[in-house]
């Protein structure tokens, strides 16, 4: 019996020394092969020229950056041509705009980060729960650490139907994604975790309007969108518009339709690749002593931004609207944000602040690529993996540590068998 409890125990400490190399294997990349078999810009874009080759991809629009310029810009449509001033709905990439917008709030001493939101709101107040709504601040919408359980996630609209309003929207979405309550409240102790919250970023855009007496939309234009001359940008499409919109795709390269929101600020940006290289240069020095933040916010509010205020499995992953991916020179992190939505669009940016360098892509029709592309452009620039590609890795990690661990309880069985017949023979 003790040696039974010997092998057990052996095993045991086996199977976790095997998770643990496993993970910290996939951690840092020591699987994972770069999409990219060179060192080199040609070896990157050829590399993603054959991912697309690979499935459908409806419209596709792509630029890295290189110390704050463009260095290649990247083109593909099934349907109508696309170029750097095609307008593309980016889904939750509108969260990190959204964000610099009401940063510039706060720089104007017309939001408190820490202030209790119920302080600005005057047409809705989060539903009593069994936690204090007073905890809920604008620091901790932006870095969802809310304790919201929402779970949205927007699904939207056909043009045609009649948008909710953000009070009616926040009490229960009607579009919320499946599998979400779609009711913004208190579920969790404010501050204690993180919890991705569309909600939240519905709060946000409520907030902003009582405080300016303004439309979300319209004060992002005057506030961020003139500023850095994003002038094929807005919260609120028009069909009037003079500028070529994006056609939609679904997944089996059927067209799809246009969705509205009411959630502006969380998921209804429209920009093009053209006005996003400018917010992109906007966390730069230019060339000629332009600042960092181009007169839209200041360099301390844009370097606050990208501080750490949420973890994940005890790893530093978001700050004030923006995904921290990686950590990079000067205790800075390379940043950015994600958008996904269905029909298939999906949009990122990575951005390394210290050097200028970076990626951004934008797509309808495919539910991921944008992501794939833009978290392997990390891994092949730094050679680490970040927080979305490690979720993609996830699947195959597991399986390797459940083969290994296979491989080790067969070896121990086996080898308490063999031993228990030599036993026997003495």
């Amino acid at each position: 019996m003790k040696k039974i409890l010997v092998y057990v125990v052996v095993a045991v400490l086996m199977m976790t020394g095997w998770a643990g190399f496993v993970l910290t294997g996939t951690v840092n990349g020591w699987f994972h092969t770069p999409l990219a078999k060179e060192n080199t810009s040609a070896s990157f874009r050829a590399a993603t020229e054959a991912e697309i080759k690979k499935q459908f991809v409806g419209n596709f629009a792509m630029v890295v950056m290189k110390n704050g310029a463009v260095e290649y810009e990247q083109f593909y449509s099934a349907g109508k041509p696309v170029d750097r001033n095609t307008v593309f709905q980016v889904s939750s990439l509108s969260k990190w705009i959204s964000a610099v917008g009401i940063m510039k709030l706060v720089e104007q001493g017309k939001l408190d980060l820490d202030a209790p939101v119920s302080k600005y709101l005057t047409r809705w107040q989060l539903p009593p729960s069994e936690f204090n709504n007073e905890e809920v601040t604008v620091r901790r919408l932006l870095s969802h650490t809310a304790g919201l359980t929402d779970g949205l996630g927007y699904s939207g609209f056909k043009v045609g139907v009649a948008l909710p309003s953000l009070e009616q929207s926040l009490t229960h979405a009607p579009d919320a994604d499946e599998g979400s309550s779609g009711v913004v409240l208190v579920g969790i102790q404010p501050g204690t975790m993180f919890k991705y919250s569309g909600g939240g970023y519905t709060m946000l855009q409520l907030l902003v309007e009582e405080v300016t007496h303004q439309s979300f939309a319209d004060y992002m234009k005057q506030s961020v969108f003139e500023p850095l001359g994003m002038m094929h940008s807005t919260y609120v499409w028009s069909d009037s518009s003079a500028y070529a919109l994006a056609e939609f795709y679904n997944q089996d390269g059927t067209p799809s339709e246009h969705f509205r929101y009411t959630s502006l600020a969380a998921t209804s940006l429209y920009t093009s690749l053209a006005d996003l290289e400018l917010f992109f240069q906007a966390h730069l020095p230019g060339k000629n002593r332009e600042p960092v933040g181009r007169n839209a916010l200041r360099p301390e509010t844009l370097k606050k931004m990208r501080e750490p205020h949420a973890q994940s499995m005890g790893v530093d992953m978001w700050g004030l609207g923006t995904v921290l991916f990686v950590p990079i020179d000067n205790n800075d992190f390379m940043i950015g944000h994600d958008g996904k939505s269905t029909p298939p669009i999906n949009t990122a940016i990575r951005l390394n602040p210290q050097t200028g360098d970076g990626i951004i892509v934008l797509e309808t029709g495919h539910p991921r690529i944008a992501t794939t592309l833009a978290s392997e452009w990390v891994f092949w620039h730094t050679g680490k993996v970040d927080l979305f590609l490690f979720q993609m890795l996830t699947g195959g990690m597991v399986k390797t540590i459940m083969i290994g661990w296979i491989v080790i309880i067969i070896l121990t069985i086996a080898y308490g068998l063999v031993n228990r017949r030599r036993m026997k023979k003495r």
